[in-house]
């Protein structure tokens, strides 16, 4: 039985008020003649202090600022968050617990939507394949014009005409895939995550709010369709950015009841859906080849109860589809590369890589028989204007 046990009311209640390790041991100290040391409270509250996801991310008890200061960084094991005091007037333990709050308003209340049973289920998946958010094309250079605003409005305009398209079959469940370098770049050095310099259109963080509000406008528009999961693929230029904006998206429908979430760091992730087995990785790590054993090694439960099993990949922009119709390790899988609706940059151009047409594709399973149609919604290049 911990010493501290005692004192659990009035530890946790400090804690909810965003007081610090340290601030606590001198609260028990100064106010119940008690002395404990900072990390030892810091021991109890891992075991006894479930915080929200915003105070799990921006708490850390071995980081004593409470003095005046201008600016700072702010690291956890999941983020490091950089952090301007302006006027300097206020402590670290006062700018978080604002922080905390002001974030807390960000995940608004949503009524759950009910819905008529369906018998002839059918899942959608919709996959926005390497948009590439801030990602900068000039037409008298690579006779491909975009940008953001191009992106965003290709990502809206490509979900609302597959909802059309697929209007004709029962929707019940909506597979969502995100990421896969939704953004461009992956820091304030116009860089991916490997540091390769982009062309690139407007402020990182610009872009990153961009993304995010474009990600919330679709789901919400999905969910008026029916319930939506939503599956983050890790990617290559945008790898730590691109998980935080995910982690932003899930913060912010991590309250409404017709929404679900996988967004780990997991490269690969699979869902299953009656009979569907359904694997999407970005297609930048493992060979194609690779796909199928890996599903099944990694999803041995998934694998065993299903009988149709696919795998979307992403990452090089074009259609490169593979069906392994013989092999023990492979019988009936299909693995499959997706269009993207971004544009041709000057890198790509230099290089001679057109991937043509630009398009968002998704896919209609069935609960029982597989994957019984395919919807493409193709954007005419601006060569043709």
């Amino acid at each position: 039985m911990s010493k501290l046990n005692p004192y659990k009311k009035i530890i946790l209640s400090l804690k909810e008020q965003g007081k610090s390790c340290r601030i606590i041991s001198e609260h028990l100290k100064n106010q119940h003649n008690f002395a404990v040391s900072g990390r030892a409270i810091y021991a109890f509250l891992q075991k006894n202090y479930k915080p929200n996801v915003f105070e799990a991310k921006l708490d850390d008890s071995n980081f004593n600022l409470n003095s005046k200061w201008s600016h700072g960084w702010l690291k956890t094991k999941e983020a490091s968050i950089f952090i301007k005091n302006k006027e300097g007037i206020i402590s670290f333990d006062e700018m978080r617990a604002k922080f905390i709050t002001e974030m807390s308003e960000y995940s608004p209340s949503y009524k759950k939507v009910k819905r008529k049973d369906i018998t002839d289920k059918h899942l959608l998946v919709i996959d926005i394949a390497d948009l590439h958010i801030g990602k900068l094309a000039d037409k008298s250079e690579t006779g491909d014009s975009y940008n953001s605003d191009i992106g965003v409005k290709r990502a809206l305009e490509g979900v609302n005409g597959i909802l059309s398209k697929a209007k004709g079959f029962p929707i019940d469940k909506i597979l969502f895939i995100i990421g896969n370098d939704v953004l461009h770049i992956d820091n304030a050095n116009k860089s991916t995550s490997a540091g390769t310099t982009q062309d690139v259109d407007g402020m990182w963080y610009k872009n990153y709010e961009i993304a995010r509000d474009l990600y919330i406008n679709i789901i919400e528009t999905l969910i008026t369709v029916a319930n939506v999961h939503v599956v983050h693929n890790p990617s290559n230029h945008d790898y730590i950015s691109g998980f935080m904006l995910a982690d932003s998206v899930y913060c912010w429908f991590r309250n409404h009841k017709n929404v679900s979430f996988d967004v780990s760091n997991a490269h690969r992730k699979y869902f299953i859906y009656g009979k569907n087995l359904i694997g999407s990785s970005h297609g930048d790590g493992a060979k194609m080849a690779d796909m199928p054993l890996l599903m099944a090694n990694e999803a041995p439960l998934q694998w065993a109860n299903t009988f149709y099993r696919y795998i979307y990949l992403h990452h090089i922009h074009h259609k490169d589809v593979t069906k392994f119709k013989s092999g023990k390790d492979y019988q009936g899988v299909t693995v499959e590369y997706l269009r993207s609706p971004s544009g041709t940059d000057s890198w790509h151009h230099r290089n001679g890589y057109q991937h043509a047409p630009k398009a968002i594709e998704a896919f209609i399973h069935n609960k029982q028989f597989g994957q019984v149609a395919r919807i493409s919604h193709n954007f005419l290049s601006s060569k043709t204007f």
